[in-house]
């Protein structure tokens, strides 16, 4: 029977590239036997299929049922060591590890002057690259090797490698404290939201004052320094500051642009580094700082500042255009945009395997979003309904009442009005049971609610009393982030002067253009 194409093994053997195809059957080719071996024919069979199915590898190989298990366990392990060997995947702590190893090996022959020798060189290797866990590891094992092998040239060795492990120890400590509560906030984000109101802020101060370790900056490494930006980012972006996360996620970009060398050893840190500059600089409508730093980022891949592989590819594909998406939404080019929308489209297909559900899905309510703006309310609420129908989706709570808000919106547009009363009810049930019901919400269900009671003559009154009421929220520190998600105020100023809402953000984006 068919089962899901992510079987972990079918994943793999698709992820391969030509050349590591042929790089691994060289491998497996350096013993006669393998050739016709039951693991090999299982990845010939799976190279080719679309999909994996048990029944297929029955009728096609001599694989009996009960190997099939083995088997793949088998292939999954010799294409991971045939990749290992690969020039590829070898980057510094690859090639610290490996000469840990070698070490290992002449350490188990008694030849411990050479294997100390190699130890050293990978040490010097990991701390100048901020490997600290590696660099501590190392000087444990030097430890034990010099408690075997007395060198006697160096009375005080003994005095300095316990120095050195405990500088080590004790800034791998600190790293992995600023590490835990970068992640324990971005947990929190994930699971309480934004902060809403002084009690949520008092809250958020206090969880984060509390795990914040005591640091002297002076002290303060590459990683250090990284995990510690990241922290304050996490802290800024819950608290809804957007100058502060501009300037944590600056920070963090600053310290690969100190040391270029680091966006080819750490690729993912300033990726996701120069991700969250630009989400900052979105939610304070930079465009000008925003249109350099994408192209910066974009500067970098054809320049090959960054170290690029199956991982980063997918990052870059997710990062550049979910923030070519924002820059059509800051200069209001909507229309313009749609062929670009067409084409991500397209390439998400490709990626569909790669990216988790909730990218996707935030992917679908951006260019719901563009049609919105582009006036294709039909379009609109179609990949919206993509959102809506998941029942097993896992996405931050104020996109899920975002999507639901916009999806009234447009069906009004659309003068899909034969269902309104309904959807009305169904979505603000919806947004008490999130709990995510702001004054802005609030407002706009109202209105709709009580649409088909205005006279048509007296729309645009309500159209002007609706946006002087929300205009109050523009800058209010808990409801101004209901604009970000969907431009309402833009939305009510293009009802009441009868134009498209993409001249009116186009407009308001030449006026602030900064």
């Amino acid at each position: 029977m068919a089962i899901d194409q992510k079987d972990a093994l079918f994943s793999l053997v698709k992820s391969l590239s030509k050349s590591e195809k042929r790089q691994f059957k060289l491998y497996v080719g350096r013993l006669g036997g393998n050739a016709d071996a039951n693991f090999m024919s299982l990845f010939n069979l799976l190279d080719k299929v679309a999909s994996y199915d048990d029944e297929l590898i029955l009728k096609k190989t001599n694989i009996k049922k009960q190997q099939i298990s083995n088997t793949k366990a088998h292939l999954y392990k010799q294409i991971l060591v045939s990749l290992r060997f690969n020039p590829v995947h070898h980057n510094i702590r690859a090639q610290i590890r490996e000469q840990f190893d070698f070490a290992a090996i002449l350490y188990n022959k008694g030849l411990y002057k050479q294997s100390l020798k190699i130890l050293d060189k990978a040490k010097e290797l990991a701390l100048s690259n901020e490997e600290n866990n590696l660099a501590y590891e190392i000087v444990e094992f030097e430890k034990v090797i010099e408690s075997q092998y007395i060198t006697r040239s160096m009375s005080n060795r003994a005095d300095e490698l316990s120095e050195q492990a405990k500088k080590l120890s004790l800034k791998n400590v600190r790293t992995s404290k600023l590490s835990n509560l970068s992640l324990q906030l971005y947990s929190l984000l994930l699971k309480e939201g934004y902060a809403k109101d002084d009690a949520d802020i008092n809250k958020v101060n206090t969880y984060f004052e509390k795990r914040l370790p005591k640091i002297v900056y002076s002290e303060l490494g590459f990683k250090e320094k990284l995990f510690l930006y990241k922290a304050y980012l996490w802290h800024s972006l819950i608290m809804q500051d957007f100058l502060s996360s501009y300037k944590y996620s600056q920070k963090w970009v600053d310290l690969f642009e100190e040391k270029p060398e680091m966006k080819m050893h750490n690729p993912v840190f300033y990726l996701k580094g120069a991700n969250y500059l630009l989400e900052s600089l979105f939610l304070s409508k930079h465009i000008t700082k925003f249109n350099s730093v994408l192209n910066t980022l974009s500067n970098d891949v054809k320049t090959e500042k960054i170290a690029i592989n199956e991982n980063t590819k997918t990052l870059l594909f997710l990062y550049y255009n979910q923030n070519k998406l924002n820059l059509h939404f800051l200069e209001g080019k909507f229309t313009e945009g749609l062929p670009f929308v067409s084409k991500l489209l397209l390439k998400l297909e490709k990626y569909a395997n790669h990216i988790d559900e909730h990218h996707i899905m935030v992917f679908y309510y951006k260019i719901a979003c563009m049609y919105f703006g582009a006036g294709k309310n039909e379009d609109c609420i179609f990949y919206l309904e993509k959102i809506i129908s998941n029942k097993d989706l896992k996405m931050r709570e104020d996109l899920l009442c975002y999507t639901r808000v916009l999806n009234l919106v447009a069906h009004y547009e659309a003068g899909i009005d034969y269902n309104i009363e309904k959807l009305i009810v169904s979505t603000y049930k919806f947004l008490l049971k999130m709990n995510d019901l702001h004054q802005v919400q609030r407002k706009m269900i109202l209105f709709l609610k009580n649409l088909s009671n205005i006279y048509p003559q007296d729309l645009k009154k309500e159209f002007i009393k609706l946006h002087s009421e929300l205009l109050v929220f523009e800058n209010h520190p808990y409801e101004k982030r209901s604009f970000l998600y969907l431009d309402i105020l833009s939305w009510l100023e293009s009802k009441i002067n009868n134009v498209t809402v993409e001249s009116v953000i186009q407009k308001k984006a030449k006026k602030s253009l900064k």
